[in-house]
């Protein structure tokens, strides 16, 4: 019966937190096993009793502080500085801007709403089709799940129990080869459609832009630099890099204002908590898992379809494809982590970073794909492109993931060879 009570619930669109929260009352009540109701509350906090955790709330609000600070606007002008006189100069300007971003809002869906409002009107006006300008920014947001710090690998490396900086340091080659091939299409599509020729800056006004952008660079240097050195953890480094945001946009930029800082408070620890609360269910849900054996029930049957790792990855790449197209892309990776993981590291010896940042990428991949889409949606609303013109666009950028997950999947190297 509890299986039917999780498919009705999350059919009826009831926010995945509360899914699992009732999937486990239900099973514990169907199952007899009462006394576990006792340590229900206490089951839930220890779920959060996790120190790496933290960095959620942190990684927050360090984008709040950038945006509010004026880093965004310094970091597209210095993204012009490199790749703006090419043909098709915005488009590449949005792709590494895009990049800088990611190294420092570490959330897919902030990223693409941040980015539609300081890209997409820059590119209508210089004769971009609305819906490529929409979807290339919608797909420069998919970096952001991958590009150290990622939200997405922190939530992975608590459910999975291992090192956070290491998962970070596992993201770096995929999330170079996943904007290596979005400046692939970028290239193919120009070629194709005559992009408008972009102009490169004056010598005076590169350095401009460069002066003005090195202290928000700052931030993604502070957190990169931090964890690959082994200077911070990635919690100290998000505290840091929060700190250095809002030093930098108050002081420097003189574009905060420190009487908003309870409005972004606010709004981190709002949007902070409706995490670690699905973070706290999946802790009670993992009754009903380790209960009825759903990790050995899969792997036996997984096993006796394929003995190959490469095989395993393209059922789970598969399945995973149509997952995140209806369940949010944190919800799912903390719904199937623990079903998932020991089935891949204990069964197909696959190691995982390489299938966190396999899994990570796929499910990401469901906030540009309908029917939930939300991340299609944000772009929409942000730019004022109808959703259906943007997935028209948005189908090469969907092919170049699908080659990266290939490759990821069929090369755990490029996956492991920096850890």
């Amino acid at each position: 019966m509890s299986p039917v009570v999780f498919l009705v619930t999350l059919l009826l669109s009831v926010p995945i937190a509360i899914v699992l929260g009732v999937t486990a009352i239900w099973y514990i009540w169907e199952s007899g096993n009462t006394i576990l109701f006792d340590s229900f509350a206490q089951k839930m906090f220890a779920g959060l009793e996790n120190y790496g955790l933290l960095a959620i709330p942190l990684f927050m609000l360090t984008g709040e502080l950038m945006n509010e600070g004026g880093m965004t606007r310094r970091l597209v002008a210095l993204a012009r500085v490199f790749v703006g006189g090419f043909r098709g100069g915005l488009a590449y300007i949005n792709l590494l801007a895009n990049m800088f971003m990611a190294a420092i809002i570490g959330s897919a869906t902030a990223q693409i709403a941040v980015m539609s409002r300081a890209m997409v009107p820059a590119m209508k006006d210089e004769g971009y089709d609305e819906g490529f300008a929409a979807a290339t920014t919608a797909a420069g947001g998919l970096l952001a799940p991958v590009i150290p710090p990622s939200m997405m690998f922190v939530i992975f490396g608590v459910l999975a129990q291992v090192p956070i900086g290491e998962m970070f340091i596992a993201g770096i080659i995929p999330g170079l080869l996943l904007a290596v091939s979005f400046a692939l299409v970028i290239t193919l599509i120009g070629w194709v459609q005559q992009f408008p020729k972009g102009e490169w800056l004056s010598r005076r006004e590169a350095f401009s832009a460069l002066i003005s952008a090195l202290p928000a660079m700052l931030v993604p240097v502070a957190i990169i630099g931090g964890i690959l050195f082994g200077v911070a953890t990635p919690t100290e480094s998000a505290a840091i890099a929060s700190l250095i945001a809002f030093l930098v946009g108050w002081l420097m930029y003189r574009d905060l204002d420190p009487r908003k800082l309870g409005e972004m408070f606010f709004r981190t620890a709002a949007n902070a908590s409706m995490i670690l609360f699905m973070i706290a269910a999946a802790s009670v849900f993992g009754w009903v898992i380790i209960y009825e054996e759903l990790p050995q029930r899969l792997a036996g049957l997984i096993t006796a379809i394929t003995s190959d790792p490469f095989m395993f990855l393209l059922i789970v790449n598969l399945s995973l494809l149509l997952v995140g197209m209806v369940i949010d892309g944190i919800a799912a990776i903390i719904l199937i982590t623990p079903i998932l993981l020991p089935i891949a590291t204990g069964s197909y010896d696959i190691s995982p970073y390489q299938f966190g940042v396999v899994i990570c990428l796929n499910l990401v991949l469901g906030l540009l794909t309908p029917p939930v889409g939300i991340g299609l949606y944000i772009a929409s609303s942000m730019s004022g492109a109808k959703p259906g013109a943007i997935l028209k666009s948005l189908w090469p950028f969907l092919l170049a993931v699908a080659a990266v997950l290939g490759l990821l999947s069929y090369f755990p190297i490029l996956s492991t060879f920096l850890i």
